[in-house]
């Protein structure tokens, strides 16, 4: 049987509009406190949101954390996107973002729309960990890499009631790790996206639709040989035409 998380939401009426209207007020009050300089604060409304993980006896509360890992992530990854800017604009964008993902992919329990969200936290975690400490020790990126691939994996995992989702996540996790220790010494941006979050997004990407498609009973021969032929070159096209003259050591 599948498993999917269980999200709570008002059905209807007053509770609705009040669910509705305190989501929104979320990434506007983020906003309001970047712009004053209390990015602190925005972290821990992002905490405060998620109270009802800690309403329960403390036994339940890992596994509650790690059920609202990936909105967490995200929540975090906007809030670093907003104070690596000084321009209001982009903060404003920065927080209309996070209000689509709470109204639009959040909400989704479908086995594409937990796919989607794992896909997309990891994309922003690791935009966000190269954005805002690209110049820490490699042991912190490392780390930092690895958690968000552990997280987002088995969000991903989970929702297919995968029976190997522990092994599967600790190897994702494992190959992060490893390519954020090798590009740690030679580390390229192409704009606001570094080179280890761009070949992470594209390497989960390919591997994610043809497990989605394997499970769905779609995948054949001729579609993996497709999605392993783009992705390899992605890849190299990425490694050939990089400037590696413009590094970080």
């Amino acid at each position: 049987m599948r498993r999917f998380l269980t999200k709570v939401r008002p059905s209807g009426g007053f509770a609705q509009i009040l669910h509705l209207a305190l989501t929104i007020a979320l990434p506007l009050l983020m906003y309001v406190f970047v712009r004053i300089d209390l990015a602190q604060l925005a972290v821990a409304a992002i905490i405060l949101s998620k109270w009802r993980m800690f309403a329960v006896r403390p036994r339940y509360w890992l596994a509650n954390i790690q059920a609202n890992g990936v909105d967490i992530l995200a929540g975090l990854s906007f809030v670093i996107f907003m104070t690596q800017t000084t321009s209001q604009l982009w903060q404003l964008i920065w927080a209309v973002g996070y209000l689509m993902w709470l109204l639009l992919i959040k909400p989704g329990t479908s086995l594409l729309s937990t796919s989607i969200q794992a896909l997309l936290a990891q994309l922003l975690g690791l935009m966000a960990v190269y954005m805002a400490w690209a110049g820490a020790p490699s042991f912190v990126l490392i780390l930092a890499v690895w958690a968000i691939c552990f997280v987002t994996a088995r969000h991903f995992f989970t929702s297919f009631d995968e029976p190997y989702t522990r092994f599967l996540t600790s190897l994702w996790a494992f190959f992060g790790g490893c390519l954020a220790w090798i590009t740690s010494h030679w580390l390229l941006y192409y704009g606001i996206v570094a080179q280890p979050a761009l070949l992470l997004s594209v390497i989960g990407f390919s591997l994610s639709s043809m497990y989605y498609l394997e499970k769905a009973g779609k995948l054949s021969t001729l579609v993996r040989r497709q999605f392993l032929f783009i992705t390899l070159a992605i890849i190299v096209v990425v490694l050939v035409f990089s400037d590696w003259g413009d590094k970080t050591v």
